[in-house]
């Protein structure tokens, strides 16, 4: 397939100067308020993940868009880097499920898909109660009060966010990533980096690399796992040089998702390639996701048939004849006059494939567009779901 090579779509100014603002080092990280309470790095980054979790819980039962869910997670890291998950020094601390549900409150207002109150209460109930079908009244406190504290938190979250609410998950960016190099039909790899995004959610990563380069690895590590090869443009640069995006930070995304796939454990003999890391000294022009530029496909038929050049030309009307009646679909019955004046004695086959000398290779009928087009990301809905 021949990649689109327009120009790559260049990401929302609007948007990266308000995200670069919420970017950190690794080491600014450990010394968020919940660590430099007495809460451990590990224990920190595993409640941020419950937190997540959480999200994703009361998301699936509320229905909502794979994109809210992940705009929340966003919210609920960003709220973890200016307050604490733990009482001290008199302060008091934000539970990570009380906030989970106010993210997942907020981010339905931001990316317009709103639940009433009562069903955001009902699901947060049921989830942290684990019992999906447990009763919840109106009139019950535990009710109460988890309602009381999301509209209470709601203010809070506001005011540590510094009401920046322009912010947009790595989704879209991919699509249109796998869109300009022709690999929108390409379920396996579409689903393997869309599933690669949302376990990024459970990390700080959003915290680290912008949007545009958490996509970019979604669709190196994608690359990777499902064997698909990208072409190199036609100056000889990889994909991620059209993207203007790092290696070295692909791999490094790459190898931090890889410490929570290699704390699964593997059943059944389940293929684990994807558990794998990513060595990050490695030399760019031997990555397994490239796939060396490719010249124009000439026409199958000039080029194998030998013959004089009245002969070639009255084969190459021919098929301009044929190409016409099929893009009006309609069928044609190959003249004699193609085998008869050709020196290699040409005859025809059936679906456009034509064989000489008694030869029976098969070759692939003339695509005049030189390419066989690049697909689009039909199963994406606008909501930002993949639909089966």
């Amino acid at each position: 397939m021949s990649p689109s090579r327009d120009s790559p779509p260049l990401p929302n100014e609007v948007l990266v100067i308000p995200e670069s603002q919420w970017l950190f080092t690794e080491n600014e990280l450990l010394r968020t308020p919940s660590i430099l309470d007495g809460l451990s790095p590990d224990k920190e980054r595993e409640n941020r993940g419950k937190g997540v979790n959480f999200i994703f819980q009361v998301g699936i039962m509320l229905k909502l868009p794979q994109v809210t869910q992940a705009t929340a997670s966003v919210l609920l890291h960003r709220f973890y880097v200016r307050h604490s998950m733990i009482d001290a020094g008199g302060r008091p601390g934000f539970h990570y499920y009380t906030m989970a549900a106010t993210s997942v409150f907020l981010a339905t207002k931001i990316e317009e898909n709103c639940r009433k109150m009562k069903e955001l209460v009902i699901a947060c109930v049921r989830v942290a109660q684990k019992d999906p079908h447990k009763m919840v009244d109106e009139q019950d406190k535990e009710y109460w009060r988890w309602k009381d504290n999301i509209l209470h938190n709601e203010d809070v979250l506001l005011e540590a966010l510094c009401f920046d609410l322009t912010l947009e998950p790595p989704y879209k960016t991919l699509s249109e990533y796998l869109n300009h190099f022709g690999e929108g039909d390409n379920r396996r790899l579409r689903n393997s980096a869309w599933a690669f995004i949302n376990d990024s959610c459970m990390t700080v990563l959003c915290l680290m690399f912008s949007s545009k380069q958490i996509a970019a690895s979604a669709l190196y590590a994608a690359a990777k796992h499902c064997g698909t090869n990208i072409q190199d443009d036609e100056e000889g640069r990889s994909w991620w040089e059209v993207l203007n995006v790092d290696l070295n930070s692909i791999k490094k995304i790459c190898n931090h998702i890889a410490t929570i796939y290699e704390n699964v454990q593997v059943k059944n003999g389940r293929d684990v390639s994807i558990h794998e890391r990513t060595p990050e000294d490695g030399d760019d022009s031997t990555g397994k996701t490239r796939a060396p530029a490719c010249r124009a496909p000439e026409s199958p038929v000039t080029d194998r048939l030998e013959g004089d050049e009245e002969s070639r030309k009255r084969i190459w009307s021919v098929s301009e004849e044929y190409d016409r009646a099929a893009r009006n679909g309609q069928t044609l019955d190959r003249p004699d006059e193609l085998a008869k004046n050709s020196k290699a004695k040409a005859r025809p086959m059936t679906n456009g494939h034509v064989a000489t000398n008694g030869d029976e290779e098969q070759l692939p009928a003339h695509d005049v567009s030189g390419q066989i087009g690049a697909g689009t990301v039909d199963d994406i809905s606008e909501e930002g779901e993949v639909e089966s």
